[in-house]
């Protein structure tokens, strides 16, 4: 089992269920547009989070800003109780190695294998020896139940399900201590996305992760999250109304008695039939 690659370390302790990402008033606009109005949250140490809700209406964007991958219009975001701004460039350079993201749709390089994608985060990160680079891409492979004759095969002879789990192995390259899932079984048949859940699950089990997941798939929020937030669109809420209309556990979210809970962890259009019939 290779060693972990040496980098100093900020998100790792004993000390489970700490919060270790906040988001402070957080506003985010494109334009004239708002997408994220005076949001607060935070992310503790070990847990899985579930981010629910419409399309368009901030999970991503929340998740963007959450890794620093996106700057907030207005509002703080917290890792480990100190504010990003507040950072040296080369403290937040070497912070932001301790993320891991798997994008929607994987988001392979196309023309590179299998085998540098799942290399190409410790190639530009990392000084290790090719034979320890080799090592740890076959186990990450492993990890993901792909065989190491997939190493040489090029992403465009993969399946959906194949890319999303090379993905996945290139994300957990770095051995990552948060791992953020943009949608991770979105486009997959109902056993893949099994086959994801369950590689989420066994990638917590395997060590100390802390995870947030931005997904509509409600078998993914059964199956995998300690904790749901679920957003709702700005356009549809009263001035001053918070934009989390729900946080708590996936049995509360499924034994809501709030309609728009209700109504979209079990699918139905309720209401929003009347909107749309109005449009």
């Amino acid at each position: 089992m290779p060693t972990r690659d040496p980098f100093n370390d900020p998100f790792t302790g004993e000390e489970s269920g700490r919060s270790i990402i906040e988001l402070r008033g957080i506003s985010r606009n494109f334009g004239a547009q708002e997408v994220l109005r005076d949001v607060s949250l935070d992310v503790r140490a070990g847990e899985t989070v579930c981010l629910i809700g419409e399309s368009g209406c901030g999970k991503s964007v929340t998740m963007k800003i959450m890794a620093s991958l996106m700057h907030p219009t207005a509002g703080d975001v917290l890792w480990n109780n100190v504010p990003i701004k507040d950072r040296s460039d080369e403290d937040l350079v070497r912070d932001r190695l301790r993320f891991g993201y798997l994008f929607q749709g994987a988001a392979l390089f196309d023309s590179l294998s299998v085998f540098e994608n799942i290399a190409f985060g410790l190639r530009q990160n990392t000084k290790m020896s090719d034979a320890f680079l080799e090592e740890i891409v076959a186990e990450r492979l492993k990890d993901v139940g792909m065989s190491p004759a997939s190493a040489r095969k090029m992403p465009s002879q993969l399946s959906g399900g194949m890319r999303k789990r090379v993905g996945l192995a290139r994300t957990l390259a770095l051995m990552p201590d948060i791992i953020l899932y943009d949608e991770p079984t979105t486009g997959l048949d109902p056993i893949m996305i099994d086959v994801i859940n369950t590689l989420i699950l066994k990638t917590k089990k395997r060590r100390p992760v802390t995870s947030v997941i931005v997904t509509h798939e409600m078998s993914t929020v059964r199956k995998v999250a300690d904790r749901v937030i679920m957003f709702y669109p700005l356009s549809r809420l009263e001035p001053g109304e918070s934009q989390i209309v729900f946080e708590g556990t996936p049995e509360e979210a499924f034994s809501s008695d709030d309609p728009r809970v209700s109504q979209f962890v079990y699918g139905e259009a309720g209401e929003r039939m009347q909107e749309l019939a109005l449009l």
